[in-house]
């Protein structure tokens, strides 16, 4: 009788293990918890690069998550997206943070970027350096990070944004083009844009990484941060693995990617310059403050606003 109990009892234990490593085979082998989906802007810079990368790359996949990435080629186009409900969140600026702050569209700051931003002349222009850019024509996007950085660039070398005559061109592409035509003598581009410019023999005066400047943002509308915050935790840790990717490999292993998927011109091949990719972090808090008073100074929004006030910890916690 104590054999058979014995025997009974060593089926059983054995059944129970059987069924454990069942258990464990089945959770191993589990897909990733399929989340919904979430649509962002980018534009035909850098700092959107990570996104394009976890595109292609399948790590939003990973995560059980679908992006669609929507690519536009003015901070207006893009900013007319968001609120008009089309976007979840873009590769964006404090700048048009706060502008949309002022303009009771909730949207919050939610991690930084990493970005260049270069103010060139045309191969045949004579001034060698920004004070010789005094009463001559630079094209910009007006009321954006290219302004903002135009006038530090012009500040850092004793200069006032009035001593030279801002030409306002909106899409990024036209910029580019006026700069190698002659038609401006300078423009302020972000990269990869600023390399195509210098292959083409375009000359640098200045650029945002030497004034340690750097306001590019991700930032999501608040519906979004409420209804999709398992979807946006999971952009991130894609956004990660893309940021891990980009300081790993070299530029010529995914420049196709960025020239087929992008929208890059063709010319980055062997000249975009790459920044240093970090993980996602919070912007730091006086580029912030900088950036507002900047704004506040021009009036160009009714309020000054706090760090608190425009940024949101949820997901870099």
């Amino acid at each position: 009788m104590k054999k058979i109990m014995r025997i009974s009892l060593i089926l059983l234990v054995m059944v129970m293990l059987g069924a454990c490593a069942n258990t464990n085979q089945q959770t191993n082998s589990e897909e990733p918890v399929k989340l919904g989906s979430i649509t962002m802007g980018v534009l035909p810079d850098v700092d959107s690069i990570p996104l394009i990368i976890a595109q292609e790359k399948g790590y939003f996949e990973e995560e059980g998550l679908t992006v669609k990435l929507e690519q536009f080629t003015s901070a207006m186009e893009r900013d007319s997206a968001l609120q008009s409900g089309n976007l979840d969140g873009a590769i964006s600026d404090i700048l048009a943070e706060a502008f949309a702050k002022d303009n009771d569209f909730d949207v919050w700051i939610t991690s930084m970027t990493n970005g260049s931003y270069k103010l060139l002349v045309n191969k045949d222009e004579a001034a060698s350096d920004i004070p010789g850019l005094k009463g001559k024509d630079v094209g910009i996007s007006k009321n954006t990070i290219i302004e903002y950085v135009t006038d530090q660039m012009m500040k850092a070398e004793g200069l006032t944004p009035e001593d030279i005559n801002k030409v306002v061109i909106p899409k990024m592409p036209a910029r580019l083009e006026m700069l190698q035509s002659g038609k401006i003598a300078g423009a302020t581009l972000p990269e990869p844009l600023a390399s195509v410019a210098m292959k083409g023999g375009a000359k640098l005066m200045a650029s945002s990484n030497e004034l340690n400047i750097n306001p590019g943002i991700i930032l999501f509308t608040e519906k979004s941060i409420n209804e999709k915050e398992q979807e946006i935790k999971a952009m991130y840790r894609a956004y990660n693995k893309a940021v891990a990717f980009l300081t790993s490999e070299s530029v010529d292993s995914y420049v196709d990617i960025l020239i087929e998927k992008g929208g890059f011109p063709k010319a980055i091949r062997g000249t975009i310059v790459m920044p240093v990719y970090t993980q996602a972090s919070l912007p730091d808090e006086k580029e912030v403050v900088d950036v507002i008073q900047w704004l506040h100074e021009r009036a160009l929004v009714k309020n000054t606003y706090k760090y608190e006030e425009l940024v949101n910890d949820k997901f870099m916690r």
